[in-house]
């Protein structure tokens, strides 16, 4: 088999200096494609892609997602078209609607026409990051005479929308560079994956079929690599209203109810004892060297072209990092 293109997204709950770390680890290996950094409601991407834009070199770098709700397509452009200055041209802009409950509760902005809005702010950025003067006129968003003040260095960046539906799949075969997948069952994403295949064959340019995996790796202790990654799973379970229903529609539907009802009444960890092995086995990379190598040999089979790995280490952080950067050559 060739060798696999990885992908690392460090999550959301590794400290700053472990972030940083890890991106200085990774962009010495020349088998790490890029890193991905995710936004919700801890860290900010941009500034965070920022730092690690200098203290890396190589690798692409790409926000895994930023939304469409908390920013206009204006400050988009702004800040992908700065880190594309900063990282010399390796800024890769991954978007996404996020939830209704983040948009509305936290933002205070009203989730309407999710789709129809991402269309628009597709097109509308598109042309602001080309430094062009852009005059766009939308129903969602209206803009006269923007023009960046200083020259992008490309006058074209990557966009990535991140896509769970039927309706955002399309959408992003139709005017995106790539889909971002995630929490996607093997035999699911498999059909999934066709599927976009399909949609994007008479394309005129690449399209990057990318699915994000919660990942653990430990040779010492695997079980507890797994259940690091049941623990996240759990998480993601209990508190994604979307993915909730996804995963209840695609095969873990007892699974679901269970550790939506734990997690509720008494928390993560006890949820953490719903997540079957079946499950693992289908949504996440995890266990010692030899079943991570497997899993993503699987995944990949998938026809996806960019598996991206989530981070989560399993004891000593350094360490952790170092064995799972070391696992993926083997691929």
């Amino acid at each position: 088999m060739q060798s696999v293109r990885i992908g690392y997204n460090p999550g959301s709950l590794l400290s700053m200096k472990e972030v940083l770390l890890f991106s200085k680890l990774a962009d010495r290996s020349m088998d790490v494609d890029s890193l991905w950094v995710p936004e919700s409601w801890g860290r900010e991407a941009f500034s965070t892609l920022g730092a690690i834009s200098q203290i890396t070199n190589r690798v692409r770098i790409g926000t895994s997602v930023v939304s469409a709700f908390a920013r206009t397509p204006a400050t988009v452009a702004m800040a992908a078209t700065t880190l594309d200055l900063l990282s010399e041209n390796r800024t890769v802009i991954g978007l996404g609607v996020s939830t209704e409950a983040i948009v509305e509760k936290w933002h205070g902005i009203t989730f309407s026409k999710p789709l129809q809005r991402m269309q628009e702010y597709v097109e509308c950025l598109r042309q602001m990051i080309t430094g062009e003067k852009v005059n766009y006129s939308g129903t969602f968003f209206n803009v006269q005479n923007f023009k960046l003040l200083y020259k992008p260095p490309r006058r074209f960046i990557p966009i990535m929308m991140a896509a769970l539906n039927k309706k955002m799949i399309a959408l992003s075969c139709a005017i995106a560079d790539g889909v971002l997948l995630y929490l996607r069952p093997l035999e699911e994403l498999r059909r999934t994956v066709a599927h976009i295949k399909s949609a994007t064959k008479n394309l005129d340019r690449r399209f990057e079929i990318a699915c994000v995996f919660i990942g653990a790796v430990s040779n010492k202790e695997p079980e507890k690599a797994r259940q690091r990654a049941a623990k996240t799973l759990a998480f993601y379970i209990a508190i994604g209203k979307y993915y909730n229903e996804f995963l209840s529609t695609n095969g873990f539907a007892s699974e679901v109810h269970r550790i939506t009802e734990e997690y509720r009444f008494n928390g993560v960890d006890a949820a953490t004892k719903y997540v079957s092995e079946e499950m693992l086995d289908s949504l996440t990379i995890s266990g010692n060297s030899e079943q991570c190598i497997h899993s993503i040999r699987r995944f990949y089979s998938c026809g996806i072209s960019l598996p991206i790995i989530q981070v989560n280490p399993v004891g000593d952080s350094e360490t952790s990092f170092r064995e799972m950067l070391s696992t993926f050559p083997s691929a």
